[in-house]
């Protein structure tokens, strides 16, 4: 019989050697699920936002499970996901669940700076208040006054609010600074407080425990037996068997601190069998152990090894049964997994990384070429403007040397025939006219008024040479604002010049010259009307070099016009035509957009 009784203990302390992995596997069905979720998560690439919920999820499973390392480095992992969605909220939330943990890991300092940091993060006021004041509590931890003193201010804080978790865990910290300040009637009081708040059937019976307690610290043994009579029927509610074995083993202590030694058996008796039955290895040997403790203690050594010889004769089936052992070796795998996933998730980040970044630094090469490209087009469409304004300029200031010449040559003409009095009149008009023509040889546009004032002085200067060749007449519509209309600079005058020397000199009476200036259309219309010769009679009495220079002369004009058109979109046009039956001469047609300066 001793040798038997020694056989049992050796394979009990072999039990408890190996098993303990499985007694860590409190509640394995539900953290092994939590694990999965997340590793299925991350191996389906989901987003970090609902990778991170896995994380919280699993995070809540170890807590319950008393787990606050694992806990705490799940917590971790959470908030850096949001860290990088920017979620202030969640980050604020999970500082503070991190500084839960680590106050149950008694890592105070940790959880002083979890509770501040989760403070500042929030953007919620009463958040603010309540973790600043866990943080003094904390500070204040040796001090049982202040700490009651910043519990009840979150209590105030919480007492309004939907947050049953916190105001719950504020009542039991209360029940605790009163135990320290051995107020127990307060202490049951509060706890009793964080009862009505208590929703998840884990922390219901852990306050009904520390309510137990507190009586069974004042020897009111009958108290304790109904609070863990009560417990086992609500354990019983939950429909989950190992947490009614355990209510029974508790309530089994409870009937022998009261020295109700076979209502304690009764109930130890109870908590193996239904251990047994659902497949709970490690607490029908735990119920065993107390038994035979029992048995001893009545030496009743025949009970204890009948009952040792059910236990061992049931185990192999229990065991099978008894999913913690499966289930612990699965959540280890699934750790593993979760890590190898989360190294190759970072891998691949750092991959998604490395690629935007060659994207975005392609996509500044493409726009700074894209940039080149616009600058150089620019660059080249400005020269290709200054290119053409210099044409302009260019073809403008070619007429110039030509009307010096015959300017010049009319008052060689004068001092010729001895009219000193005509050269030097003659030359103050040339005079001013030059003047002008140079002030405004860099403009390509002038007011009409400055144009007309200057088609006058060269009027005037070529009447003075040809006085008995033709008369000439400026006709301006009255309801143009001539200092406000802009007309293209020395555009006019070579049709003036043209009728002038290729129509009227040669004309054998004296010839009439009209300059009409009129508004047509929502046009400017400018007319040089002329009765000389004609073009056709003006071709025959020509040299070969005159006739050169009047086709240079007018496909300057022609290129003028074009240039003028292509750099200011004006619309400029010019019709040459030739009088008929009766009449000679040629009209000229120059039309203008209305432009105002």
């Amino acid at each position: 019989m001793y040798t038997r009784y020694l056989i049992y203990l050796v394979i009990t302390f072999l039990l408890s050697q190996g098993s303990i992995e499985a007694q860590d596997s409190k509640g394995r069905k539900s953290q092994s699920k939590a694990i999965f979720d997340l590793s299925k998560s991350l191996e389906d690439g989901e987003p970090d936002e609902k990778v991170a919920l896995e994380y919280e999820k699993t995070a809540k499973e170890q807590i319950a499970q008393g787990e606050y390392a694992k806990a705490e480095d799940y917590l971790n992992r959470a908030k850096k996901l949001y860290e990088k969605l920017k979620n202030k909220e969640k980050i604020a939330y999970i500082d503070r669940e991190i500084a839960k943990v680590q106050e149950q890991q008694n890592k105070l300092s940790e959880a002083i700076s979890s509770y501040n940091l989760a403070g500042k993060v929030s953007e919620d006021k009463i958040q603010q208040a309540i973790n600043t004041n866990d943080a003094q509590r904390l500070i204040n931890n040796s001090n049982p006054k202040a700490k009651s003193s910043y519990i009840q201010r979150n209590i105030n804080l919480l007492e309004k609010s939907a947050n049953t978790e916190d105001r719950s865990n504020a009542y039991q910290q209360m029940a605790e600074v009163n135990l320290e300040m051995d107020n127990k009637v307060e202490a049951i009081n509060n706890l009793e407080y964080a009862l009505k708040d208590a929703k998840k059937p884990v922390e219901i019976i852990k306050i009904n425990k520390d309510i137990a307690n507190i009586y069974a610290a004042e020897n009111n043994h009958d108290k304790v037996i109904d609070i863990n009579k009560k417990l086992v029927k609500e354990a019983e509610k939950t429909q989950d068997t190992k947490i009614q074995v355990e209510q029974l083993q508790s309530l089994s202590n409870a009937y022998f601190e009261g020295h109700d030694t076979a209502q304690g058996i009764s109930s130890l008796q109870d908590a193996y069998n239904l251990a047994m039955e659902e497949g709970h290895t490690m607490e029908a040997k735990k119920s065993v152990e107390l038994l035979i403790d029992q048995y001893k203690k009545e030496k009743n050594t025949q009970k204890a090894l009948e009952l040792y010889g059910d236990f061992m004769n049931r185990l192999e089936t229990t065991i099978k049964s008894d999913s913690s052992f499966m289930d612990a070796r699965l959540l280890q795998l699934n750790e593993d997994k979760i890590k190898q996933l989360e190294r190759e998730r970072s891998l691949n980040e750092q991959l998604i990384k490395k690629k935007n970044i060659l994207n975005y630094a392609l996509i500044a090469l493409i726009v700074l070429i894209l940039i080149f490209l616009i600058f150089t087009i620019k660059a080249l469409y400005s020269i290709k403007i200054k290119n053409k304004k210099i044409a302009l300029q260019s073809l403008r200031r070619e007429m110039n040397p030509h009307f010096i010449f015959n300017s010049l040559n009319s008052i060689n003409h004068f001092i010729a025939q001895n009219n000193e009095l005509e050269a030097n009149k003659y030359l103050s008009s040339y005079s001013k006219l030059m003047r002008n023509i140079m002030e405004n040889s860099n403009k390509d546009f002038i007011t009409l008024a400055t144009e007309i004032e200057q088609l006058q002085e060269y009027l005037d200067l070529e009447h003075m040479r040809f006085q008995d060749k033709f008369s000439y007449q400026i006709q301006i519509d009255n309801s143009l604002d001539t200092d406000s209309i802009l007309v293209p600079n020395m555009l006019i005058q070579p049709q003036l010049e043209n009728a002038i020397w290729h129509g009227l000199r040669y004309k054998e009476s004296n010839g009439l010259l009209i300059l009409s200036v009129k508004q047509h259309e929502g046009y400017l219309q400018v007319i040089v009307d002329d009765n000389g010769i004609g073009l056709s009679k003006s071709k025959e009495l020509k040299t070969k070099h005159q006739k050169i220079h009047q086709s240079r002369g007018l496909n300057n004009t022609l290129e003028r016009i074009g240039l003028l058109n292509n750099l200011y979109k004006s619309k400029i046009t010019i019709d040459i035509s030739e009088k008929t039956k009766n009449e000679t001469g040629v009209i000229v047609i120059i039309t203008f957009p209305l432009t105002l300066k």
